[in-house]
């Protein structure tokens, strides 16, 4: 049985369909085209799939659609201010904090949650912030260093 939900994503209220057992991926994916959520895992244990509700980071791959009832939802997409990019994009870049992309979505996601409660994060908290978040391609090296530059650039704005 489908149910109608009612959910802004990215700033853009709208209605979705959805089964109950539908994931908050999935229809960000399949039924918005928001690709940049990645699914990695499915059991929150990988973190590529981290999108923002509420202003909370959560995991989107083990959210049902319909506890996003009213919610307000952020993507990776909805980062960027049109083709200026979020400093914390833009120091994943410069800082070489990703290589083959697929964990970047999410560790940003969770960089700006970490930032949100941390402006001026300690290295472990940095680690603590992106325990979460797994990379199998980089040694987290580049990705702390990302972090500490992203919030010199917000603590700047």
């Amino acid at each position: 049985m489908k149910k109608t939900i009612q959910i802004t994503v990215n700033g853009k209220a709208g209605k979705v369909e959805v089964e109950g057992r539908t994931l908050l991926v999935q229809v960000l994916r399949d039924q918005l085209n928001l690709t940049g959520t990645h699914v990695g895992c499915d059991t929150t244990q990988c973190g590529a799939c981290t999108v923002h509700v509420d202003g909370r980071a959560v995991k989107s791959c083990t959210m049902l659609a319909l506890q996003a009832e009213g919610a307000s939802v952020t993507t990776i997409e909805g980062m960027a201010d049109g083709d200026r990019l979020h400093p914390i994009q833009q120091a994943f870049s410069e800082c070489h904090g990703l290589q083959c992309g697929f964990c970047t979505p999410g560790m940003i996601m969770a960089t700006a949650e970490l930032l949100r409660r941390h402006p001026d994060p300690t290295d472990e908290q940095i680690i603590h912030g992106l325990e979460g978040n797994l990379c199998r391609c980089t040694g987290y090296v580049n990705i702390v260093k990302s972090v500490r530059s992203a919030a010199q650039r917000m603590a700047a704005r």
